[in-house]
């Protein structure tokens, strides 16, 4: 039976969606196929950064160590960006504008300034080695990459298109982002506003990189109107949190304020994260890169009401030695998402901070982090579910193969459906199509059922796919990274479960006939020189067969079997 709970946020985002109130639907047809749009959705992401930066313009925005700048500052500073992309840097509607770097300020008004020139605001993966940042350049035809040192580093001497202009961290938007910066001339309209006369729904808005089963990345791009209701989705979410507490007696007097700690890069960071930010005001204290007890002291220090990252996050700062010196009664909300999160920690969390609750997201990188949420008490009764769908906009089915849907309670593909979704995978019509239905549901690759009170449960994935601490790895991926060893007679790679990044890559490998033993240490040195660290096994989770793999009928290797042989030892052999 539904709980109280759930039938109090029904009935506030049943008044919240009616005619003439602030997330009234209308219905938006796409390939024949009609769905719910917002009624008073802006028409591109530059129209909504133009209306809200001036609506809080006074309003305290991004903290980045001694960086402090507000809406109106903010917008302002993108302005100069994006009239340097057009003007000095010939940037036009729909060119890809990579953005490789760590989070920051800069980073943020880097996206803003691309999207404001008009321009497709490419997220490349900060983690990836150089020839997978090359890659994703090539993949994406990007003709500019801002890149802070690092990546830039990086990329020397790799094979892609663009031009590579510097930008850096932790100083002024003016200096950091100077090289791609000019003010508006006098008497001249400024690209930004221009832009607001030309952008619309269906122009091309940003590309983020999935990894999925069939190995090197795909660039999902999306339209203003997919990341625009994605976005919107989670404001109205967020309209519906803050109406239940109140009704409830709480007083929602602080700004809202979100410590930044999963990477802008990915969906999470940038839709439920940076971009909803806007809408509700919330002020965004970034962190160069995680720890814990950092994140602690920022908490503390700026009175961080909402945390996210992948679920280790959440659980460091509850396990955190040092937690009881800080005052964090003001963060009243532990979300995660990016992986799964183990029932344990739920409990954990709710006994470290009892007057705050852990809430659990589930979207993808394709559904602009659209998808379900479980909260508060529902998430403690409920702790093995990932939620009910987002009302209004997604319409979630469980599929079987033939793209049938299976009756309450059948394990079947969690398929979503939303104004939200992104277009298709970049120069991939292929990969495109058979990510969706006839009917446009979207075929996550997760495998999962619905209970009797319409909460999903994911119970595995269809797709061969490590999530190690929100980040996705291909396991073909590592799989080929190994087979390019001269040494490598076969190998398989799948996850085993980690206490701290939910599951973490494991290989088994043996050599050809006739050559010399190779090491796990020696493999993985291999590896690192070819792929992300994050995609490396350990050493202790690189085991050596002694004999031919198992296979299936289908001569493919078995690596159920593989797994059960291997993964129980955690010796390298």
């Amino acid at each position: 039976m539904p709980t109280q709970l759930d039938n109090a946020l029904e009935a506030i985002i049943g008044e919240l969606t009616k005619d003439g109130q602030p997330f009234a639907t209308v219905p938006f047809e796409r390939d024949g196929i009609t769905m719910p749009a917002f009624a008073g959705a802006p028409p591109s992401l530059a129209h909504y950064f133009a209306h809200f930066c001036n609506e809080h313009k006074d309003v305290p925005f991004l903290v980045d160590g001694d960086v402090r700048l507000t809406f109106g500052q903010s917008w302002a500073a993108a302005t100069c960006v994006a009239e340097s992309l057009v003007r000095d840097h010939g940037i036009a509607n729909g060119d890809r504008v990579g953005i490789a770097a760590r989070n920051s300020a800069n980073w943020i008004i880097a996206y803003m300034g691309t999207i404001m020139a008009g321009g497709c605001a490419t997220l490349l993966n900060g983690f990836w080695s150089g020839d997978e940042l090359a890659y994703g350049i090539r993949l994406a035809e990007c003709t500019l990459v801002l890149a802070d040192e690092p990546r830039a580093a990086r990329l020397e001497g790799t094979d892609h298109p663009a031009r590579i202009v510097l930008f850096d961290h932790g100083n002024a938007p003016s200096e950091g982002l100077g090289k791609v910066w000019k003010a508006p001339a006098e008497g001249e309209t400024p690209v930004a506003m221009a832009m607001l006369g030309q952008l619309g729904p269906d122009d091309l808005a940003t590309i983020l990189y999935t990894s999925g089963s069939t190995g090197q990345s795909k660039g999902a791009w999306s339209d203003h109107r997919g990341v625009v209701h994605g976005t919107m989705s989670y404001v109205s979410q967020s309209a519906m949190a803050k109406i239940l507490l109140e009704g409830q007696g709480q007083e929602l007097t602080d700004q809202p304020c979100a410590l930044v700690a999963v990477p802008l890069f990915h969906v999470t960071g940038e839709v439920p994260l940076f971009l909803q930010s806007y809408a509700i005001a919330r002020k965004l204290v970034l962190m160069p890169k995680w720890d814990a007890g950092e994140a602690l002291r920022l908490m503390a220090e700026e009175k961080v009401t909402y945390f996210v990252g992948v679920p280790l996050m959440s659980y460091e700062i509850a396990n955190h030695p040092d937690r009881a010196n800080y005052d964090l009664s003001a963060c009243k909300s532990f979300a995660a998402g990016g992986a799964p999160r183990p029932v344990e920690h739920v409990t954990r969390i709710k006994e470290a901070f009892p007057e705050g609750f852990p809430l659990l997201g589930y979207g993808l990188t394709e559904t602009n982090g659209v998808g379900c949420g479980n909260f508060n008490e529902n998430y403690l009764a409920k702790p093995g579910s990932t939620g009910r769908p987002s009302v209004p906009m997604v319409d979630l089915r469980i599929l079987d193969d033939a793209g049938e849907e299976l009756p309450q309670g059948e394990v079947g593909e969690i398929c979503i459906r939303s104004t939200a979704n992104f277009r298709g995978y970049w120069k991939n019509e292929e990969a495109t199509k058979a990510a969706f239905t006839d009917d446009l549901f979207f075929r996550t690759g997760d495998l999962g059922y619905l209970d009797e009170d319409g909460y999903v449960f994911i119970v595995d994935r269809k797709k061969d796919i490590i999530i190690r601490g929100g980040e996705n790895i291909a396991c073909i991926e590592v799989e080929d990274a190994i087979y390019a060893h001269d040494d490598i007679a076969e190998c398989s790679v799948f996850g085993i479960p980690d206490e701290r990044f939910g599951e973490v890559p494991a290989a088994v490998f043996n050599v050809k006939e006739g050559r010399e033993p190779l090491s796990p240490a020696a493999l993985r040195e291999f590896l690192l020189g070819r792929i992300a660290p994050f995609k490396v096994p350990l050493e202790e989770h690189i085991w050596i067969a002694t004999e031919s793999l198992p296979r299936l009928g289908t001569q493919k290797i078995d690596k159920r079997t593989v797994r059960a042989m291997f993964a129980t030892q955690r010796v390298a052999a």
